[in-house]
């Protein structure tokens, strides 16, 4: 997978200003040295191409930035420059394009700059400042050559700038990372559920990510595997990330205990970064035995970075993903009921959850019967810890548009139903009415992720980066 996300970034300027301006081009490729340092200090390798102030040079740097491989570039406008100079990077690179738009300082002294008294003086010190000059004319040559930007404006110490540039590079690396993605499809789709019956191909295309098609019958082989050594030691890392009831039956632990290493190994085996599953076999069979047995083991996986979904909800495997590359974990959830007295929304799910962003502790509880499906087994009670929370959705349109749904929330206090599942209680700026209006009107399946933190602006970049919709809730 790509942990070494490497961007690029080249400055321009005019090679005319280097023989007329002391000094100058050496203050710009300082400006250009911080900017570096700062997109370093963010977790990514940084491809630097240097000043680019003549054709030449440009086409030289897009070719180099190609065969560096990086994700993304970041253009400084370091002062005035031709536009000539900005194009051909971009064409060769093929890669998204960041504009830096980025002066020195938020303004200038303006006394002591009028002081100088040399007009010469003066003009390389404002050159040194008007970044903002060739704003206008990238984009002018971008819009007409059919090339998207996105352009951050501001100074080059201003914390509101760098906080769009972290966010965009949280962004590039999520996209990165999703791409070499390798995503399990365990069994089948819940029978019916057409909302979440979903185009593969169409999900590989968007995403770049693998969809790997499992049997039933290798999960099988796996378990038959398990010794007894391999059990007991799921069963310490039950009771060390679990509050186990005591209602849990030896017999259910331990058949858990098992699945859940054979369910580690299969992701092992075939380097899984996700998962997607559902099955049912006949009563009383090998298969029923282990789809019954899934949830603990699911729930660890998903809470140590390889999420899991269940009913075989592959968009939400992929939008689970994203939530936990983005560092706000990302649990399996569908609407439970709303409260019109509190004006809350409760979501959750009989299992798998993100044990991880849990608000207390994860309870593992029997369920006498697993809803809708058959058997029993061990599930998880739990609700997402209290504060800011994002919903992500991976939606797909009636002509096979992907795009990316979004809302911002808090997970906020109050009973929950102790029913063996997790469930949450969501408050949303319109309240609960409209949240559910507007969210089941953008055409969503009845699954989300749910993670912590407001991140609707990193996966509407995220989305831009990828060409897809998006659509805050």
């Amino acid at each position: 997978m790509s942990e070494n996300v490497r961007v690029g970034l080249f400055g321009i300027g005019l090679d005319t200003y280097w023989a007329q301006f002391a000094g100058l081009r050496d203050r710009l490729i300082g400006y250009q040295k911080e900017i570096a340092s700062g997109l370093e200090g963010l977790g990514v390798t940084v491809c630097d191409a240097g000043l680019v102030d003549t054709p030449d040079k440009a086409r030289a740097a897009g070719d180099w930035f190609r065969e560096q491989n990086v994700e993304v570039l970041f253009l400084f406008i370091s002062t005035y420059a031709l536009s000539h100079t900005v194009l051909p990077v971009v064409q060769k690179a093929g890669v998204p394009v960041l504009v830096l738009n980025l002066q020195p300082v938020a303004a200038l002294d303006y006394d002591k700059f009028n002081s100088l008294g040399d007009r010469g003086v003066m003009t390389g010190e404002w050159l040194a400042h008007c970044q903002a000059c060739s704003a206008p004319e990238i984009a002018s040559v971008f819009n007409r050559a059919g090339i998207e930007f996105h352009l951050i404006t501001g100074y080059l110490k201003e914390p509101y700038a760098w906080a769009l540039i972290a966010d965009w590079v949280a962004a590039v690396r999520v996209k990165a990372k999703v791409r070499d993605a390798r995503f399990g499809i365990l069994g089948h789709y819940y029978c019916g559920m057409l909302d979440v019956y979903t185009d593969v191909t169409n999900l590989a295309s968007v995403f770049g990510s693998h969809f790997e098609l499992l049997e039933i019958d290798q999960l099988k082989l796996l378990h038959d595997g398990v010794d007894a050594v391999a059990v007991r030691a799921k069963r310490q890392a039950f009771a060390a990330e679990f509050a186990v009831s005591k209602e849990c039956e030896e017999f259910e632990l331990n058949r858990a205990a098992k699945t859940s290493v054979a369910l580690d190994r299969l992701v092992e085996a075939h380097r899984l970064a996700g998962l997607a599953y559902y099955y049912e076999g006949t009563t009383g069979n090998d298969s029923e035995d282990l789809v019954t047995s899934v949830i603990p083991g699911n729930t660890l996986l998903t809470a140590h970075h390889v999420p899991v979904a269940g009913e075989c909800e592959v968009k939400n495997v992929v939008a689970m993903k994203i939530m936990d590359l983005f560092g706000a974990g990302g649990s399996f959830s569908e609407f439970y009921l709303a409260d019109f007295v509190d004006d809350i929304v409760m979501w959750g799910h009989d299992g798998p959850a993100h044990a991880a962003i849990a608000e207390g502790p994860v309870g593992l509880v029997p369920l006498p019967i697993y809803h809708g499906k058959p058997g029993k087994g061990l599930s998880i009670q739990m609700s997402v810890k209290h504060g800011p929370v994002t919903l992500l959705s991976v939606v797909e349109g009636r002509h096979g548009q992907i795009s990316l749904l979004c809302a911002e929330g808090e997970s906020v206090p109050g009973p929950t139903l102790q029913i063996g599942n997790t469930n949450s209680r969501y408050q949303f700026a319109g309240g609960a009415r409209d949240f559910i209006d507007n969210w089941s009107k953008a055409g969503p399946a009845h699954h989300t992720a749910i993670g912590l933190g407001h991140l609707a602006g990193r996966i509407e970049k995220l989305a831009a980066l990828l060409k897809v919709g998006f659509l805050r809730v």
